[in-house]
């Protein structure tokens, strides 16, 4: 358990050296530009590194890189014993360096130092390790046929992999897709947010000194509108994963269509309901978990519970219970292990929670938070804020804010609740808090989401999918199945003599 006080977390983030440039068949090498970017500290409004700023040219060599790499098989075909074998030991490195790691996310994003190490740096061993695992644990099939004929039915890699993904989560995302995309066989190039490309970087010179092969994982720093469009439409990927945005995932179903009909597989935004019945015994618990549902990791989390229905009988106690709750999560230094909440990522997200927040002033009742603030003089902080008795059409009960914004809605009944549940683009993820058996097997039954949780929030592991429906994209993440979008069916038919 890393148990490190405040100063020691300063002295520790003092003394990391990055690495900024790209990497490249197994090499960091500069942009093809020489062109760099600012990696900021949201915290401090600090300059963390300049990060080479990656384009067409290098997502080219990247790729070419991954598609040399699978066709001479040093990965693709290497035996799944010793493919297991070296992302067990990427695993290990990653445990090896958990302090640097949480403290690369941190640092880069904003998040609390305390949360990265004990949650997404551990998290991302973990996937790795579950993955590798399944490597050799993954059978093929043999279709039933007649006499003379025999027919093989393989999951086979797909080849070169693109990923994009998000600032909230750096590492753990990036692991989510490249774990699952190397155990099969393929080759990656990702391309990390440009808010947050150091772990990412990190990541890449552990995975060489795990043992994988030159050229099977690549990470190309830069800009969606620049690195992220190239590899959308680059005629020799074969597979695109996204994580982030309904927008940008809409723009990568273009990108194949106007390329080579890549795969995509987009995990986009949400809105996340939360459903509070009456009968719900444990309002504390509820209470808890709720605010977790928005409050962790600053509300910048796609699977959020933005939208609370709360039933009216109960409401205006649950408020309370959440106003306690929201004045006891203040924003502080993340890298202070008292703090309750981090950083918002950069200064355009901020303006962005705070133009939602000023326009909900006028429309709806602001009982917590509502103002950006300062730690230290410095930084891109916002309290935890809650408005009640929001109107169902209200932009702050249907819009993605990606922030510390919660809005509670009262339902008089079962079905006016999951009508209003149900009553959005979105799809991600929903929780329902009820000790009544029949009405939450009833009430998951009707939700249109990818994940319900039940007396929780936001549950999840390697054991289970990860993702939505509606415009929730319907990419899915963790578990066995998401092998599935990183290899295609393969049928061998052979007829012999019987």
């Amino acid at each position: 358990m890393v148990d490190f006080t405040h100063s020691e977390w300063k002295s520790y983030a003092a003394a990391l050296q990055f690495r900024t440039q790209a990497f490249i068949d197994g090499k960091f090498v500069e942009a093809a530009s020489g062109k760099t970017f600012d990696s900021i500290n949201p915290a401090t409004g600090a300059v963390l590194a300049q990060v080479a700023e990656c384009d067409a040219e290098d997502v080219d060599r990247a790729v070419a890189a991954g598609r040399g790499a699978f066709e001479d098989g040093r990965w693709s075909r290497m035996a799944p014993g010793d493919r297991k074998a070296v992302l067990l030991k990427l695993a290990d490195l990653i445990r090896e360096n958990l302090v640097e790691l949480a403290l690369l996310d941190s640092l880069d994003m904003g998040k609390l130092v305390t949360d990265a190490v004990t949650v997404d740096a551990p998290g991302s061993a973990h996937f790795f390790q579950w993955y590798a695992e399944a490597i050799d644990k993954v059978y093929d099939e043999v279709a039933p046929t007649g006499p003379g004929d025999l027919a093989l039915v393989s999951r086979v890699p797909l080849g070169v992999v693109g990923a994009v993904t998000p600032w909230n989560f750096p590492l753990d995302m990036a692991t989510w897709k490249a774990a699952a995309a190397l155990a099969a066989g393929n080759s990656v190039v990702l391309k990390p947010a440009e808010q947050s490309p150091l772990s990412a970087l990190r990541l890449a010179e552990l995975a060489a000194e795990a043992g994988v092969p030159d050229g099977v994982f690549n990470v190309v720093p830069g800009y969606g509108v620049t690195a992220g469009k190239a590899l959308g439409l680059h005629m020799d990927v074969d597979c695109l994963a996204f994580t982030g945005s309904t927008g940008i995932g809409k723009m990568f179903m273009q990108y194949s269509g106007q390329s080579n009909l890549k795969q995509v597989w987009p995990e986009t935004g949400g809105k996340s309901p939360n459903l509070i019945f009456a009968d719900c015994e444990n309002l504390e618990a509820a209470a808890d978990m709720a605010a977790f549902g928005i409050f962790f990791n600053q509300g910048e989390v796609c699977s959020a519970n933005s939208r609370l229905y709360v039933e009216r009988s109960i409401k205006d106690r649950f408020v309370e219970l959440m106003i306690e709750r929201a004045r006891a999560t203040q924003p502080g230094d993340p890298l202070n292990p008292a703090s309750k909440m981090g950083a918002i990522v950069d200064e355009k997200q901020t303006q962005g929670i705070m133009r939602f927040v000023e326009d909900g002033k006028k429309s709806a009742n602001l009982v917590a938070g509502g103002e950006r603030v300062h730690v230290d003089g410095k930084g891109c902080f916002v309290q935890p804020t809650i408005f009640d008795d929001v109107s169902h059409d209200n932009p702050l009960a249907r819009d993605e804010i990606f922030g510390p914004v919660l809005s509670v809605i009262p339902f008089d009944s079962e079905e006016e609740a999951v009508t209003m549940a149900n009553d959005s683009i979105y799809g991600l993820a929903a929780s329902v808090w009820t000790d009544n058996l029949s009405r939450a097997c009833r009430v998951s039954d009707r939700l249109m989401v990818g994940t319900v949780s039940v007396n929780t929030v936001d549950a999840l592991s390697a054991q289970t999918p990860f993702g939505g429906m509606k415009q929730s994209g319907f990419g899915r993440d963790l578990s066995l199945h998401s092998l599935e979008k990183y290899t295609a069916l393969k049928t061998t038919w052979i007829r012999y003599k019987a």
